[in-house]
């Protein structure tokens, strides 16, 4: 009789090529590059080696692109720097016979959204990206982790990697979720409940009746953001929905292909009786429209709360850092979270900047005017062409967004999209250190309806009440 396994061992388990005392080569089924990849292609270069398999790794430009005037191409970048930067990719990809979807190419998008949206990211692969947020593919029950640059000239090289088994953390999050209420809400309730090391050495499987109603574009956000938990990678079993989502896309099993992949794709699930490191539990249905106050994903309430003081944390690290996050937020104990007046608004990013994402906004939009500056970027090419052919565009315009191309944009604030010091952002991205959209912005994290509802109301806004 085999001991039953947990989703995360079997596929770790189909990719050990060896192992040596501690670690295990893990072969990488896929690879994505962005701009800031340079570094390992220039230390490849320098050895006069080339890509071990080209038709595994996928480019493209996404962190520094410009989200302004990209009808103009390469020549709409201004900075040479960045424009140095974005032409050095296509030069890297061309050298190596690799795909590369350019700033002018129509299926160019944030590298964690157009993987899922190309089918390049399917179950049961192991994946790689110099960029922390490459956990968000697991929600295809995926292996999927960000890597460093010495680690990418590895993978480019070899097609495989040295890592250490992360434990496994169940996180079950069940009950029917609210009105309001979807996977922004669900990932940062989870964050607040563990910490931001809650998870420090684990790879999370979520699961649950919370976690298996939510589309593919809820789960991806949650896995997303599994690495503002200190997790490894996040990991949702593959489904009816995820199976149904892949169907027909680019780079999709076709034929007998797909019904092989689906075969073994429906073997991926844990086994019944699994045992993991740790377990946590959430009651899905109690929870509410959830935001950060703070500067730490952990630092997350229902919109129904009021802003904590330093003194309601036993832990001295966590008062310290209260007391800091509250100068720089500029916010005081007491204060009601919907007392709280904002000066900005930005929907995009790799965690919610896809199409159910736009359409949850447009829907608070609809009707209504923005009182404070607004601007959105569509997580991809496709999906920018995708919301104006349902109109979506003209909602947000009419709203009084700006209406962008895509890119990281104000989430990692490297291609000038930034929030002034000083001014408070309502946003959709996943990180609210200090300085993380511009030097002195005040970031308050939560989902793209939410989002919507402070930016028409010029303050945080439980959603609820504009449905």
């Amino acid at each position: 009789m085999t001991t039953p396994r947990t989703m995360f061992d079997k596929i770790w388990d189909q990719h050990v090529v060896t192992r040596r005392e501690g670690e295990a080569l893990l072969y990488v089924d896929r690879n994505y590059v962005h701009e800031g990849s340079f570094h390992a292609f220039f230390a490849l270069a320098k050895e006069g080696r080339k890509v071990r398999k080209p038709r595994q790794t996928f480019a493209t430009a996404d962190h520094y692109v410009p989200t302004r005037g990209r009808e103009q191409g390469l020549a709409g970048i201004t900075d040479p720097e960045i424009r140095g930067m974005v032409e050095l990719l296509e030069h890297n990809a061309r050298e190596n016979e690799i795909l590369h979807l350019g700033i002018d190419e129509p299926r160019q998008g944030i590298v964690h959204v157009i993987g899922p949206e190309l089918g390049l990211t399917q179950p049961g692969l192991t994946i790689t990206c110099g960029d922390s947020h490459t956990s968000t593919h697991g929600a295809f029950g995926a292996l999927a982790f960000g890597i460093g640059a010495s680690q990418l000239k590895q993978i480019l090289a070899t097609q495989c990697i040295w890592q250490k088994k992360p434990k496994t953390l169940h996180v079950v999050v069940d009950g029917a979720l609210g009105k309001g209420v979807g996977g922004k809400d669900v990932i940062l309730a989870v964050i607040a409940k563990i910490g931001t090391a809650g998870a420090t050495g684990h790879t999370i499987e979520f699961a649950g009746s919370a976690i298996r109603s939510l589309s593919m574009e809820g789960r991806l956000t949650v896995c997303n953001m599994a690495i503002e938990a200190g997790a490894r990678a996040g990991m949702v079993a593959p489904d009816d929905t995820t199976y149904a989502y892949l169907e027909g896309r680019e780079f999709a099993p076709k034929g007998a292909d797909w019904d092989r992949a689906l075969a073994w794709w429906r073997t991926l699930p844990g086994d019944e009786g699994a045992a993991f490191d740790r377990e946590v539990r959430i009651d899905g249905a109690a929870l509410e429209p959830t935001l950060t106050w703070g500067t730490s994903p952990e630092e997350a309430l229902p919109v129904s709360a009021s802003i904590p003081a330093p003194s309601d944390f036993t832990a001295a690290e966590q008062r310290a850092h209260a007391e800091t996050a509250l100068a720089y937020m500029g916010l005081k104990p007491g204060t009601k979270l919907t007392d709280v007046r904002v000066d900005a608004a930005f929907i995009g990013t790799c965690t919610n900047g896809r199409i159910e994402d736009l359409r949850a906004a447009a829907a608070i939009l609809k009707g209504r005017k923005v009182v404070v500056p607004a601007w959105v970027s569509p997580g991809s090419s496709q999906i920018k062409r995708q919301a104006e052919a349902e109109g979506l565009d003209r909602i947000f315009t009419e709203a009084g967004f700006e209406w962008r191309a895509s890119g990281c944009s104000s989430c990692a604030a490297m291609n000038g999209d930034i929030v002034p010091a000083g001014k408070r952002c309502a946003s959709t991205s996943n990180r609210n250190f200090e300085g993380r959209q511009g030097k002195g912005a005040r970031t308050h994290l939560m989902s793209p309806a939410m989002v919507a509802a402070a930016a028409v109301t010029g303050r945080i806004t439980d959603v609820r009440t504009l449905l």
